[in-house]
């Protein structure tokens, strides 16, 4: 088994930060693990991305140019990495910022609108957490269960007032996707 993951958006939006827990919820889970970030030099507000390799055996490169499974958080991003996703691959959209649709009939797409879940949450910026929700219970590699204990494991200092919210986002996302709100073979979902 390996999942080759892409995570993408605006700086800002937490993309590498979502990357990281997941990355460490699967080394913590046993899966040998890659994680590598990408951002422009204008950070906040510029192309910000990671991806993600999580294998049950040694990983023979870290790049991905196929993705498995991806999280697109903005426009840009779902330009860019929706048509790379491999057939049978899982696609994340924050339908907040994304209002296109994939004409994709090989891959599952799930849209999310986690900007506006992580708005009435009360903080916009767990958005991400949303996101890696729905990703990890649409893929099933990892219990949400286990992001939850790599945010308690390795979470800085700094930022453990917002263990709690983070948590809460993640497992959000989860029941999202969970409550049959995904597009599946080319078919619109009810959002």
């Amino acid at each position: 088994m390996q999942e080759e993951i892409i995570i993408s958006g605006f700086g800002g939006q937490g993309t590498l930060f979502a990357g990281q827990v997941l990355a460490y919820a699967a080394m913590d889970a046993g899966f040998h693990v890659t994680w590598i970030p990408s951002y422009g030099p204008e950070m906040r507000g510029g192309k910000a991305r990671c991806t993600v390799i999580i294998s049950d055996q040694e990983i023979g490169s870290p790049l991905v140019r196929r993705p498995s499974a991806a999280i697109v958080m903005n426009i840009p991003s779902f330009e860019a990495f929706e048509p790379l996703v491999k057939p049978g691959g899982v696609l994340v959209v924050n339908q907040s910022l994304v209002p296109q649709r994939s004409g994709r009939t090989d891959i599952r797409v799930y849209y999310v609108p986690a900007t506006e879940l992580a708005t009435q949450m009360g903080n916009v910026r767990v958005a991400n957490m949303v996101c890696l929700g729905a990703l990890t219970k649409a893929l099933g590699i990892l219990p949400v269960e286990a992001l939850e204990e790599a945010l308690q494991n390795h979470l800085a200092e700094r930022h453990r007032q917002w263990l709690p919210l983070n948590i809460e986002a993640l497992r959000k996302g989860a029941t999202f996707v969970a409550g049959n709100h995904k597009e599946t073979e080319g078919t619109p979902s009810n959002p």
